[in-house]
């Protein structure tokens, strides 16, 4: 996969405000607030500024976090995990790997009978297709 490289500038024509500073700056929504919380629809979740495929309607389940939920990625090796300290708290984050875009954070707390695992996305990082 090629890298999708931008400047700042670029990106900040790109996005708007909220998904720059998700995605560029690694910041968070509000809880309960993200467009695709309640989303029940069948279709891929894409990232906001590149529309690398990260997640299908398949693996998203209710995990009462207050953000999208998921179980497990769409494609291996379209996201990215690395250890995230900040805040003096121990977390891994998750990242797009076709642009480097923050999504959000994972953890060990997910469905048992799937991968264990809870994908905490960010709704205003992601894009959905709807299946048609």
């Amino acid at each position: 996969m090629k890298k999708m490289i931008k400047t700042p500038e670029q990106w900040r024509k790109k996005l708007t405000p909220e998904q720059y500073h998700i995605l560029r700056e690694k910041g968070t929504e509000t809880p309960f607030t993200g467009k695709y919380i309640d989303m029940k629809a069948s279709g891929m979740y894409t990232c906001a500024a590149c529309g690398n495929s990260l997640f299908s309607s398949e693996t998203k389940f209710e995990s009462g976090s207050g953000w999208p939920s998921f179980y497990d990625v769409a494609t291996k090796g379209n996201v990215i995990l690395k250890e995230d300290n900040g805040l003096g708290l121990r977390r891994v984050e998750v990242e797009c790997a076709n642009c480097d875009g923050h999504l959000g954070h994972v953890f060990n707390d997910g469905p048992r009978e799937k991968t264990g695992l809870r994908y905490c996305i960010n709704s205003c990082a992601l894009d959905f297709k709807k299946e048609k």
